[in-house]
This record gives structure tokens, C-alpha cells and sequence, in this order.
């Protein structure tokens, strides 16, 4: 292997200090390409998604997809020592990534004045549910308020049917890809600048980011967006449908050909030539008599006739598949997107692989979650303490 082919972020150092799940989800995706993450927690009170969902023999499994490609130390930033720890490895570092609530590193005397005086060069992620000012700043915040409050809950699920939250954290997803491309936005102004800088992100803001353009559909025409379950206002047909085994496939139509195309394989070519159906707001006002059409001949036949039909007619349709059609999906197989990695602690274990290839220095997981506090004595070492050092640590608690 050439240098030139070393994963990309090789020779970066990342602190992760968040939890619970955008700021680790952001150190996660640095990990993946080569950055050195580093996991704090604290000695006695380890991160929270170590225990979040089910777990194999004691061991969370959430934690090791979220914990891979990281080494794991115990600080309590608290305490003397460890403060004092922190700063010598901010000294080290090109990123520190943390979620506590604002004001709680400055009580710690770790703020970034602390920080950018360790290291001017440092880039400190600051990840909260609200922003580190404003009038919710100091609130708890969590990734299901940003689902509340962005406007998604109000416009996922039925008509008639109460706003839907996502059954996993879909807020705190989003915000940990914002916050990587963030970090790598004020690294390469620190190329330039020799300077590293603060980032602050709010966890209620990436999600209203990719919800579309509602504040100017309101903005200009006073139009706000409402539930309209698996259909959509602005195309139709587009929503779920049974087939005759039970299963259910997905149809989307947003270009018009694929309309046409739809409508014909089903046998209501007599629609296209309809003036409504040349525009996708004029199809979705007509939903009811497309959906109709649609659901009866996909009703018919079995998933497997109605995905071979659709492919032949080149038309746009998908299985709904839960995570055990997933893991047999031949796509997601050919992709490579999920991966077996082995673990010390339960053998060979499946998880998703890396976001995205690159032809010429690809990522790759080295490492499943590691035990808590499993790599402090190595860490330390590195860093320069002595053994007497790090035993003056665990006596203070600091470790």
C-alpha cells in the first residue's frame, strides 16, 4: 500500500467526549476514514448507548457499531487530573467533539479559551439539541424535540391519524452527518488560516434543513405542508400497496414518464391522455383514482410478478423489506453495505459498512466498539505519563 492510498483522514486525532447520538455518530463517520478517535467516558458512569437496545451476553450491540474504529479511555473531567489529562490531549488533537450542555466544559475551567490556548489549532465541535445561545440553549435536548419541533412529526403520518416520530434517531442521524461535514468545513479553513475554530451545531437544525423548502413555500404563498401519509402532494401514484403473498412493494412516479409507464403496465393507459396527468400536482389531486388502479393490479399478482413486471417496463418500484430481506438483498450484497467484522468479544458480527466508497483511499472498519476504558493505560503511556502518573489518576478517581 502506497502512502497516497492511506484511508484519507490518516494522521488525524479526534477526541470524542459526546454521548447518545449525534456527536459519536460524527466521530464514527471521522473514524471510518482513518482518523484516530479517541472515546472518553467517564470512569464510573460509561456512555449510555452501551446499554441502549438489546445485548448479547451483556455486551450492547448498539455500542459496537457506534464505538467501532475508536479506542476507549476513562477521564472524569471533573477532577483535577483529569482536566489536566484533557488538556494535554487537546494538545495533540485536531478535533474534540462534545454534546455536554452549554456552560458545563467552562464550569470544568475547559471552555474554549482552555482549549484554543493547548492548541490553536484545535477544532472544537460543540453538539446540543438547541444551540449554545438563544432561549432554549440550556434546555435537555434530545433528537426526538428536533423531530417535534422542525416540522417533520407534523407532517409524517396519516391524515387523520396523530404526527408520527421516527422509531430510531433519525434527528440525531442527521445531525452527526452535518457535524462531520462541519468538522472537515473548519479544517480546511484551518489549512488556509492555521487556525482552528469553534462549531456549533444544534441539533434541531439539520433535520428542518433537509425537510425541503417549507419556510419559502410558507414564506411566499402562506402554504403549509400537511399529512398525507405515503402519498405525496406533489406526484402521483406514490404509496405502498399489498401484493397477493402479503408483502408490500413501494411505487414512486415524481418523473412523468414513469408515470405513463405505470399506468400503462396496469392497464389504465386511457389516464395519461387525461389533462390533469401531465403534471405531478394534477396526478397527486387525482391520488384516489390512480391509487386505485395501481393497488388492484399489484393485488393480483405475487411480489416477485409485480417487481419483474415493473422491471421490464422500466418502471420505478421497490420491496418493503425489513432487515432480514435487507441482509439477503442482492444490491445491498453486490454493494458490499453490510460487512462482518471480528470481535474479540463475539466473534464475527454484521454491521454497516462505511458510508460511501472511494475508488483510491477507501475506508474500512479496523475495530466493533471496544470495552469501556479498554485502552486507557495505552493512551496515558503515549501521552507521556509515567505508570506512577497514571496511578495518581485512578487514586484521585480521574481515571
Amino acid at each position: 500500500m502506497t502512502e497516497d492510498s492511506f484511508p484519507p483522514f490518516t494522521g488525524l486525532r479526534v477526541l470524542d467526549l459526546a454521548t447518545l447520538f449525534a456527536g459519536p455518530i460524527a466521530a464514527t463517520m471521522l473514524g471510518d476514514f482513518g482518523a484516530e478517535v479517541i472515546k472518553i467516558e467517564h470512569p464510573r458512569k460509561p456512555d449510555p448507548s452501551r446499554g441502549h437496545g438489546p445485548s448479547k451476553d451483556g455486551i450492547g450491540l448498539w455500542w459496537k457499531v457506534l464505538g467501532r474504529n475508536k479506542r476507549t479511555l476513562t477521564l472524569d473531567l471533573s477532577k483535577p487530573g483529569g482536566r489536566a489529562t484533557l488538556l494535554r490531549l487537546a494538545a495533540t488533537a485536531d478535533v474534540i467533539i462534545e454534546n455536554f450542555r452549554p456552560g458545563t466544559l467552562e464550569k470544568w475551567d475547559l471552555g474554549w479559551p482552555e482549549l484554543s490556548a493547548a492548541n490553536p489549532r484545535l477544532v472544537l465541535a460543540r453538539v446540543t439539541g438547541f444551540g449554545q445561545f438563544g432561549p432554549s440553549a440550556h434546555r435537555p435536548g434530545f433528537g426526538t424535540l428536533a423531530e417535534a419541533m422542525s416540522g417533520f412529526a407534523a407532517i409524517t403520518g396519516e391524515p387523520d391519524a396523530p404526527p408520527t416520530l421516527p422509531p430510531f434517531g433519525l434527528a440525531d442521524s442527521i445531525a452527526g452527518l452535518a457535524t462531520a461535514y462541519a468538522v472537515l468545513t473548519a479544517l480546511a479553513a484551518r489549512d488556509r488560516t492555521g487556525e482552528g475554530q469553534v462549531v456549533d451545531m444544534a441539533i434541531i437544525e439539520p433535520i428542518l434543513a433537509v425537510l425541503g423548502p417549507q419556510p419559502t413555500w410558507y414564506d411566499q404563498l402562506g402554504y403549509v405542508q400537511e399529512r398525507t401519509g405515503n402519498r405525496s402532494a406533489n406526484n402521483a401514484p406514490r404509496n405502498t400497496y399489498r401484493t397477493a403473498d402479503g408483502t408490500w412493494v413501494a411505487v414512486s412516479t415524481s418523473a412523468q414518464s414513469i408515470a405513463e409507464r405505470v399506468m400503462r403496465l396496469v392497464g389504465r393507459p386511457d389516464v395519461i391522455d387525461e389533462p390533469w396527468f401531465a403534471t405531478g400536482a394534477g396526478r397527486a389531486a387525482h391520488a384516489e383514482i390512480l391509487d386505485k388502479a395501481v393497488g388492484a393490479w399489484i393485488a393480483e399478482r405475487t411480489r416477485t410478478e409485480v417487481l419483474a413486471a415493473f422491471e421490464k417496463a422500466e418502471a420505478a418500484v421497490a420491496p418493503i423489506q425489513d432487515v432480514r430481506d435487507v441482509l439477503t438483498d442482492p444490491q445491498y450484497q453486490a454493494l458490499g453495505t453490510v460487512t462482518t467484522v471480528d470481535d474479540p468479544e463475539l466473534g464475527p458480527l454484521r454491521m454497516q459498512n462505511v458510508l460511501f466508497r472511494l475508488s483510491a483511499t477507501p475506508g474500512g472498519i479496523r475495530w466493533a466498539g471496544r470495552p469501556h476504558g479498554a485502552d486507557s493505560q495505552e493512551v496515558l503511556t503515549e501521552l507521556g505519563l509515567t505508570p506512577a502518573d497514571v496511578a495518581a489518576l485512578r487514586e484521585e478517581g480521574a481515571v
